[in-house]
């Protein structure tokens, strides 16, 4: 089918990252590309300049009539319904409607898949996921929904032994033959209620990725996740659980085999492996789970043992998610700008035993904080408030702990320097927004290590 495409009319739906790697893809396969996003040219900026030499065809506001109907192909981005009314018009015309993933996978189908989905963890497992095959030798892509649009990889797909794909629900919405040698469903939590009508859809645009697989793949899923062992039996293949406890939930796909964690680690029982977790960018509970999930992507894989250990030891982890900064005077600096809500923050507080100095504050989203006073009881020695919300935390915790009001990221800093004493951590959790100070959370996290590292 592929090869069909030189000469052929496709339109790109939507000018995001993913939608701008595919129309270049297509113009290198030798593609009549229009390209389509609701936003203006002025709004689109370079990218529009950059597509309109080499050849595409740009049509902005809203779709005219027929024309997707005059399509070979259309490619559709992630932030695009595929339930649209044009959408629809088109396949019942014979459109082909593909994502992004699925037109990239297209020219990358001899190249392994590793594809990673869930509500929580994605990014950082298949970062880690990326790490441990690198460190096994081999030339990795990670890309797909964190970072890299897959099509990035199928401009050179002899350049790549595996591919670690991190895997939206929308993404997979998307794909047709896409097939993953391994896939893996981390989690499900309540999440984008405005474009599935229940969870129970969500949880079905998820699964789509076991529809595919094969003989010679394999499947991992949280085993103490009911409702992901239900959905584990969707998977025609081999399905390997990790569980915290050991425990599995009942009435789902039956395990092959197993990732227990243990204290200081966790073990592969089909295997017989122990592994060790020390590495700081792996602290708590979460990361255990993100860790057995990417051990058992890459072993399953075939990445030796010791690579996997050396990539647990080595993972660098991800900008401003539990990034360890600097340890100065016995305290250590912890950038997790990244967590804009609190149940964000409630997932940091449980990565530490305690003494914790919390900088917390911004633009916030209108959720209670009192789950965060409860969950850092005994183990937030003082609050440092930032940003608009700042008032609303202080309320929070009258009575709680000592709040020390900064306003700025900058004063809470120094602050928190005068106050911490060796063995204390101060942790830049936020539970907010940053746009009331900030470009965004990686530019207040930025702040935040560039101010860390002037003390």
């Amino acid at each position: 089918m592929v090869s069909s495409l030189s000469g052929q009319k496709v339109l790109v739906f939507g000018l995001a990252k993913s939608g701008v790697a595919a129309a270049r893809l297509l113009l290198a396969r030798g593609a009549r590309v229009t390209a389509l996003d609701a936003r203006d040219e002025a709004s689109l900026g370079e990218v529009a300049r950059e597509l309109k030499a080499q050849g595409v065809t740009l049509v902005t506001g809203a779709t005219p009539p027929g024309l997707l109907e005059e399509q070979r192909l259309v490619v559709v981005s992630p932030g695009v319904p595929l339930a649209l009314p044009e959408l629809k018009a088109a396949r019942e015309a014979g459109v082909l409607v593909w994502g992004e993933i699925e037109l990239a996978w297209r020219f990358l189908s001899g190249v392994p898949l590793i594809g990673i989905t869930g509500t929580n963890g994605k990014s950082t497992t298949t970062a880690l996921t990326g790490e441990l095959f690198t460190r096994g030798g081999g030339r990795t892509f990670v890309g797909g929904n964190l970072g890299r649009p897959l099509a990035e990889a199928a401009l050179t797909p002899k350049d790549w032994d595996t591919l670690v794909v991190e895997l939206s629900s929308f993404q997979l919405e998307g794909i047709h033959l896409m097939r993953p040698k391994g896939a893996a469903i981390l989690n499900l939590t309540p999440d984008h209620i405005d474009r599935y009508l229940s969870h129970d859809a969500y949880g079905e645009a998820k699964a789509r990725i076991f529809r595919n697989q094969t003989l010679g793949d394999f499947a991992v899923v949280n085993a103490e996740d009911a409702h992901l062992m239900r959905l584990a039996l969707h998977a025609n293949v081999p399905v390997y659980g990790f569980s915290l406890t050991g425990q599995k939930a009942e009435g789902g796909a039956k395990l092959t085999g197993m990732a227990v964690a243990r204290p200081g680690g966790f073990r592969l029982d089909f295997l017989g492996e122990d592994y060790t977790l020390s590495n700081r960018a792996l602290r708590g509970a979460h990361n255990a789970q993100n860790a057995m999930a990417a051990a058992l992507l890459a072993r399953l894989g075939g990445v030796p043992k010791e690579a996997v250990q050396a990539g647990l030891d080595g993972y660098p982890g991800l900008p401003h998610r539990l990034e360890s900064v600097r340890v100065l005077d016995g305290v250590e600096w912890v950038n997790d700008s990244k967590a804009t809500n609190v149940d964000s923050v409630l997932v940091a507080l449980r990565a530490f035993p305690g003494n914790l100095l919390l900088i917390a504050g911004g633009k916030g989203k209108g959720a209670p904080y009192r789950p965060m006073v409860e969950e850092g009881r005994g183990k937030v020695k003082a609050v440092l408030t930032i940003g608009q919300d700042a008032e609303l935390l202080a309320a929070a915790y009258q009575g709680q702990a000592p709040v020390h009001p900064c306003g700025t990221l900058e004063v809470a800093v120094r602050r928190a320097r005068e106050l911490a004493r060796a063995g204390d951590t101060v942790l830049l959790s936020p539970a907010c927004a940053s746009y009331d100070q900030f470009k965004n959370f990686e530019d207040r996290g930025d702040t935040f290590k560039r101010l860390v590292q002037a003390l």
